[in-house]
C-alpha cells in the first residue's frame, strides 16, 4: 500500500467519522477526540472551534496563571484550561476557556472529562463569536447547574456575570470598576484589565490581594 492510499484512506476514515449516521455519545466523543483535539459535540455531532487570536490567548494565559495562584495558595481545588471537557448531557460536550473546582468536589474531576457542574466557568467571548453559538453555550452551562459563569465579551467590552440564586441565576453585566468572584475568594479584578493590551503583572495582582 503506498503513503498516498494510506493518508487518502486516513482522511476518509476522518471524514466518515465526522459524518457518522448516528449521533455520537459523549462516551464516543471522548474515546475518538483527544487532548490534540478542538473539537466540542453538539447534540451528538462533532463541532471543531476556530482557532483563537492572539489577543484571546494572552488574556487566556493572563486569567489562568492568576486565577491558579489564587487557588494554589489558598489550596482550594483545581483551576483547567480550555482542552478540558464537560459532561453537559449524553450529546453534549463543551470545552471552557477556565473552569475552577472546589476541594470538595474533585469527584467529579476524572481522567478525560469533568463529569458534573464546575463551581466556576469562564469564556472569552471574541469578536468573531456568533451570537447564538455564545447564547447556547451559556444556556449549557445554566442547564448544568455551574455556580458562577463569566461571559468575557471582548467585543462590547463587558463582562456578563451570572451566580446562581436558588433555581436561577441573577446576571450583571459589568462593564466598568470591579468585577468579583462569590465562589473563589479573592478573585477581584479591574474590568479594564479585561479589555486592556497592558495589564498588570500576575505576581502584582497577587500581592495586591494578600496572596
Amino acid at each position: 500500500m503506498t503513503t498516498a492510499t494510506l493518508e487518502l484512506e486516513r482522511a476518509e476514515e476522518q471524514i466518515s467519522l465526522l459524518l457518522c449516521k448516528e449521533p455520537m455519545t459523549f462516551e464516543q466523543y471522548l474515546q475518538t477526540f483527544g487532548e490534540d483535539d478542538d473539537y466540542e459535540l453538539i447534540d451528538g455531532v462533532p463541532v471543531e472551534r476556530m482557532s483563537a487570536q492572539l489577543d484571546h490567548e494572552r488574556l487566556y494565559v493572563w486569567l489562568l496563571t492568576l486565577i491558579h495562584g489564587i487557588v494554589e495558595a489558598r489550596q482550594l481545588g483545581i483551576v483547567l484550561g480550555s482542552r478540558s471537557a464537560v459532561r453537559i448531557s449524553n450529546f453534549r460536550a463543551r470545552l471552557p476557556d477556565l473552569l475552577y473546582v472546589r476541594a470538595e468536589r474533585m469527584d467529579i474531576v476524572r481522567q478525560l472529562a469533568i463529569y458534573g457542574a464546575p463551581d466556576l466557568i469562564m469564556e472569552i467571548v471574541s469578536p468573531h463569536d456568533r451570537r447564538s453559538d455564545v447564547l447556547q453555550r451559556e444556556a449549557d452551562y445554566r442547564t448544568l447547574g455551574v455556580e458562577e459563569i463569566w461571559m468575557i465579551d471582548r467585543r462590547r467590552k463587558v463582562v456578563r456575570l451570572l451566580q446562581r440564586a436558588g433555581e436561577d441565576y441573577t446576571v450583571q453585566e459589568v462593564s466598568g470598576g470591579t468585577v468579583e468572584s462569590r465562589v473563589i475568594p479573592h478573585l477581584r479584578l479591574q474590568v479594564e484589565w479585561l479589555f486592556s493590551h497592558e495589564r498588570p503583572a500576575v505576581r502584582e495582582v497577587l500581592r495586591d490581594l494578600g496572596l
